[in-house]
């Protein structure tokens, strides 16, 4: 109820600033300044009390002249940061995509990608070409030992060993194309970091793609950089690729460790879903790759191509940012799409899981949560991605780019430790509960409609008095037991004699679909097709979030994703649909076992724990 309460504060006085009231409107989160392009905001946190960010920035586009990596430092937990500190200059030659890696004694090494040899045009596989040299050339690192506030003048290569992709490329690998986006970790007393080799450049920019990393066994205690070696990973000379039968691409490697020393690898594909495999020794060798799955074997995780990154958690469990659908790259789009279609497109929403360690045959493994809505925008072609995690004084918070502005965010406490409590969350939510049936109203087939908040009104103290987002939404929990799957069955009916209200159904295929209606315009969506069972007893909880104005449906505990049959589970609405109040009353179906409305959207986690509270005695 604190939490709750808290929130409520927060909503009225955004209001009352003109500030969109929702913290996971990207608009809500702290600046991190830059030069124009912004990329790859990642921090650490340095021996002094600073957060350190490094980034990837210029006054042009991604991948112009100019582009180079830069550090800035922050003492208020990201929300002001210091003067830009340029680790390569602007008239060199590209150098981009830096990670991080603090070592035991305060030192901070920023890997990144260094276009020493100024190459200015690079071929395709198919004969044409590539202006954009900034994934490309050698790796490098320099140094930091006074917590970033000045860098060392001599740059550093890392010697990476050649690959088969490497070798096979159009220039036979003497010039080798790579980049990196994933965190260095330690392990032990070595440090591992993750490389992106590709083998071809042509549809998408990257054709072929695979997953490499290199170890340093003296880089966490040896102070001169000559000295320090590096061992490239995995042995043999194939990197982490796509599982059999997938596609050519497997890039954007993310590592953690587990607690019994094993690492675990996901990255991004063309296929629909992540890839995941794990290591026990360190990197040199891993289990065949596999698409990610909430549990092992299980549901796979649906993700288009784009960054997904796990952390690892204080509290020994995990976080993984994702974007919940299965978008696929099919033909030849080029680096940014044609006929308006982009294989990196529908980065809005981010999504947020939780992952804890289980014991398996094969060894330590991890299962997933259901997801959170993390992040998004208004404008669902603004993309968000190439998030860090930073984990301060019991709080987290992430970082985000749209390619021309990185934010800093807080993650409200209540998602985040939903997500981490929902493995064990057996209880019924109660904020914002305005209805629980009776059993007398189940038996009538009747209850009193709760009057739930308005979408959409006018702002009568504005001069054009245009119209107002409340950002509100509401939830459905429901039992329900049907004898039999035909289309058609009124579940839920708060409808009035104009059609204005809400209107659940099931259809043909076995779904159910919510429709609202304001009077001026209907809205509708579909639960995943299939998720009902005739004769049994099923748990559903149908929420329509006012704030990025998505509807999602869970069903016995899982949130539907779309399946094999649609590349999204969750689907938008209208933002100028005004309301979903119809009728005084709403007509049930004798199938519905129990039914509680919210005057809120429950979060995933709520609605997860609804189902393993069970279905209340009647």
């Amino acid at each position: 109820m604190k939490n709750y309460l808290m929130l409520l504060v927060f909503l009225a006085t955004a209001a009352v600033a003109g500030e969109v009231p929702d913290p996971r409107h990207i608009s809500t989160g702290w600046t991190i300044p830059s030069e124009g392009y912004a990329d790859q905001p990642y921090i650490v946190k340095t021996d002094d009390g600073a957060w350190l960010c490094v980034m990837t920035t210029g006054t042009g586009k991604e991948g112009d002249t100019g582009q180079h990596v830069v550090s800035m430092r922050s003492t208020d937990q990201g929300r002001t940061w210091d003067k830009i500190v340029p680790i390569e200059p602007t008239d060199g030659p590209e150098a981009s995509y830096a990670v991080l890696l603090k070592v035991p004694y305060g030192r901070i090494y920023a890997f990144y990608n260094h276009n020493t040899d100024n190459v200015r045009e690079l071929k395709r596989e198919d004969k044409g070409g590539y202006k954009r040299v900034d994934s490309l050339g050698h790796y490098v690192f320099k140094f930091s030992d006074d917590h970033g506030r000045t860098w060392s003048a001599k740059r550093y290569e890392v010697p990476l060993r050649e690959f088969e992709c490497d070798r096979n490329n159009v220039y036979g690998g003497k010039l080798r194309f790579f980049w990196n986006v994933g965190r260095p970790l330690v392990l032990g007393d070595t440090a591992i970091m993750v490389m992106h080799k590709v083998g071809a450049m042509g549809d998408g920019f990257f054709a072929q793609s695979e997953g490499a990393f290199f170890n340093s066994k003296n880089i966490l205690t040896e102070r001169d950089p000559e000295k320090i070696t590096f061992e490239t990973l995995p042995d043999g000379d194939k990197g982490l690729r796509t599982p059999a039968g997938g596609g050519r691409v497997a890039e954007e490697q993310s590592i953690v460790k587990l607690s019994d020393g094993s690492l675990y690898c996901v990255y991004r594909t063309i296929d629909g879903w992540p890839t995941c495999a794990y290591s026990r020794d360190g990197g040199h060798t891993w289990t065949a790759p596999a698409y990610k799955a909430y549990t092992p074997g299980g549901q796979r995780v649906k993700h288009p191509r784009a960054a997904n990154f796990a952390w690892n958690c204080s509290n020994g469990k995990f976080l993984y940012w994702f974007h919940n659908h299965g978008g696929k790259f099919v033909g030849e789009l080029g680096a940014n799409g044609k006929n308006g279609r982009s294989p990196y497109d529908d980065r809005n929403p981010a999504w947020l899981m939780a992952g804890q360690e289980i014991s398996t045959p094969q060894g330590r493994m991890i299962e997933w949560s259901q997801p959170e809505i993390l992040l998004y925008e208004d404008d669902p072609y603004i993309r968000m991605s190439y998030p860090d995690l930073v984990e301060d004084d019991g709080k987290y918070y992430v970082t985000e780019t749209q390619k021309t502005v990185g934010h800093m965010h807080e993650i409200p406490k209540p998602l985040v430790d939903g997500l981490f409590g929902q493995f064990t969350r057996r209880s019924v939510a109660t904020n914002g509960l305005v209805l629980k049936a009776s059993a007398a109203q189940l038996a009538a087939r009747e209850v009193p409609m709760p009057k739930l908040p308005e979408f959409n009104k006018r702002d009568n103290k504005s001069e054009d008095q245009r119209g107002m987002d409340l950002r509100a939404g509401f939830s459905l929990d429901l039992w329900l037991q049907l004898d039999t799957l035909h289309g058609g069955q009124v579940v839920f009916d708060s409808r009035n004699t104009a059609g204005q209200g809400i209107l659940v159904t099931t259809t043909e295929n076995g779904a159910l679909k919510l429709a609202m209606n304001d009077g001026r315009q209907s809205v509708s969506w579909y639960s995943d097709s299939g998720v009902l069972k005739a004769g049994k007893l099923q748990h559903v909880v149908i929420t329509v979030d006012g704030g990025p104005k998505i509807i999602t449906f869970v069903v016995n505990g899982v949130l539907c994703d779309g399946g094999d049959e649609r590349q999204f589970g969750w689907g938008r609405y209208s933002s100028t649909l005004r309301t979903p109040n119809g009728a005084v009353t709403a007509k049930l179906t004798p199938a519905i076992r129990a039914l509680r409305i919210y005057n809120h959207a429950l979060r995933t986690s709520e609605a997860v724990g609804n189902f393993r509270a069970g279905c209340p005695p009647l």
